[in-house]
Order: structure tokens, then C-alpha cells, then sequence
């Protein structure tokens, strides 16, 4: 059986799952529970229900949920109108949809 290398990982944090600790993941990892301590990842995105209280570095992040702590997003931070997000927060790109929270502390630089 060939290998499909357009498949990508997806891990998710389910709903009444709380992960205490360093999380670490390739591909996508999708957070409908809580996620606590530090977190780096490629593509997370934090469901309307999730929350994820962290010291965190990802590459793509989404935020519907809660995030709070320390962000550091190298390519694109997204915050959706159900997205509550605060702490230091470094990003490249960063789009607020009307609704969204975002406070804190905020750096952003292209490129």
C-alpha cells in the first residue's frame, strides 16, 4: 500500500479532557477541552469550547475559545467572533473578526 503524502496528522483534545504539561504536535491539533503548561505545534486551533492556558510557540493559530498566556505565532494569529484571547502575544499576521477579544500585550511584524 502507497503512502499518501498529502495526508496530514490531526490530534484532538476532546471535550472533558484537561492535559496538564508540555504538548507537543505536528500537523493539526484541534483543543475542545483544556490544555495546560506549554504547548508548541504547527496548526492549532482552540474550538468555541476549548480553552488552552499556556506558554505557547505554533506556527498557525485560530482561537475560537479561550487562550490565555504567552503566544508566539510565527506565521498567522487568528481571532474568531466566539475567540477570547490575552497575554504577551507576538505574531507575524493577525486578523480580528468583529466580536473577537484581544487583550493584552501585542506584537506584530510582518515577516
Amino acid at each position: 500500500m502507497a503512502k499518501n503524502s498529502t495526508k496530514k496528522n490531526i490530534s484532538i483534545v476532546d471535550r472533558g479532557l484537561t492535559i496538564e504539561g508540555s504538548v507537543s504536535c505536528n500537523g493539526q491539533l484541534i483543543v475542545k477541552g483544556v490544555v495546560q503548561g506549554t504547548l508548541k505545534g504547527d496548526n492549532v486551533v482552540i474550538a468555541e469550547d476549548g480553552a488552552v492556558h499556556a506558554d505557547a510557540t505554533v506556527s498557525v493559530m485560530t482561537v475560537g475559545g479561550q487562550f490565555e498566556g504567552t503566544l508566539r505565532v510565527m506565521e498567522k494569529l487568528v481571532v474568531l467572533a466566539t475567540g477570547h484571547c490575552q497575554g504577551k502575544i507576538v505574531c507575524n499576521d493577525l486578523t480580528v473578526e468583529p466580536g473577537g477579544i484581544l487583550n493584552g500585550e501585542i506584537e506584530c511584524s510582518a515577516g
